[in-house]
């Protein structure tokens, strides 16, 4: 199949994945916040709405459009000021929503749709600097530029990104789930665990508007 590359470079290709996987992201963190306040569904439609983030992520690669933005510091710019924010949006919601993950919050209008967290995530993937630039920038150092299945093999890594960091995402958000029955018996816990998640989500929007394109 001459789509698929070499499994030297499928190998290389998986221990990026993997290292971009455990960094922690605005993306892993919306996934375990919302697995807490909402439940495992929650948490689960907000990693798919991430992974139909990474599909366009790999079309604009595939296609070249995504090479226009990077080599345009004004589009760049534009996209950067778009995440942080919406970053510092959610960090607003975490700390004004009080008590996020008490029962009743669950039962009323605080909780989502899973359509609404699907829409989280797509958003905040779309907005992610980190995975932006691992797809414009390093994703086509897996294929050369000289080989006529060039698009086709830049598709198929794309598309990979998602089965390999499947396990580890997947894992946090069960872990979380499981997890948030201890935080709901401790109203004080949960208040703080509120302002964490607004001052990592507050931290990820500084280092998004201090990020340079490279």
């Amino acid at each position: 199949m001459t789509f698929v590359p070499e499994i030297a470079v499928i190998l290389q290709f998986a221990a990026a994945t993997f290292i971009i996987a455990i960094t922690p992201g605005p993306d892993m963190t919306l996934f375990v916040g919302r697995a807490l306040s909402e439940g495992r569904g929650a948490g689960f439609a907000c990693m798919s709405g991430a992974f139909t983030g990474i599909v366009i992520h790999t079309v604009l690669v595939a296609v070249g459009l995504s090479a226009l933005i990077v080599a345009s510091p004004q589009a760049f710019m534009v996209l950067k000021a778009g995440g942080a924010g919406y970053l510092l949006w959610l960090a607003w919601q975490a700390v004004r929503s009080g008590s996020a993950f008490a029962p009743e919050k669950m039962k009323g209008s605080g909780a989502h749709s899973l359509f609404q967290n699907w829409l989280t995530g797509l958003g905040i993937n779309l907005l992610n600097p980190k995975i932006i630039l691992f797809f414009m920038t390093f994703l086509p150092q897996f294929v050369s530029a000289h080989d006529p299945y060039a698009p086709q093999k830049l598709f198929f890594l794309g598309l990979l990104f998602i089965p390999l960091s499947l396990p580890l995402t997947a894992t946090m958000v069960i872990a979380a789930d499981r997890f948030s029955g201890l935080l709901r018996k401790s109203p004080r816990v949960t208040r703080v665990v509120d302002y964490l998640f607004a001052g990592v989500f507050s931290a990820f929007a500084l280092k998004i508007i201090t990020a340079q394109a490279r």
